[in-house]
């Protein structure tokens, strides 16, 4: 029983849209304490947030290849991106942010 209960709690949370208000404010908040220096700006030639023509030929790579490159650092981004706490799905649901146009 409090199994179905907790399911269908989540399920009514998810049609509200609860939970996505919620992991967009972790992914937001993750931005910007992790992501929002360099890639606010351009800096070190990191792709800026919400410019497509910067992100398409990333994009282009595949998200695997991408969180990858995350988890490794590239060129002046460090390994993690700074956010060192981030599993993988974290940093999936980032690049989605920054690649997203605003």
């Amino acid at each position: 029983m409090k199994k179905l209960l907790i399911a269908s709690s989540v399920v009514w949370l998810a049609s509200t849209g609860i939970l996505a208000q919620a992991s967009d404010k972790a992914t937001t908040d993750r931005y910007n304490k992790s992501c929002i220096a360099c890639h606010a700006s351009g800096a070190a030639g990191a792709p800026v947030t919400g410019n497509a023509k910067h992100w398409a030929p990333r994009m282009e790579k595949g998200m695997d290849a991408l969180v990858a490159s995350v988890d490794k650092g590239m060129n002046a981004m460090p390994p993690k991106g700074m956010c060192y706490d981030c599993s993988a799905e974290d940093f999936k649901a980032l690049i989605v942010h920054m690649a997203t146009p605003k």
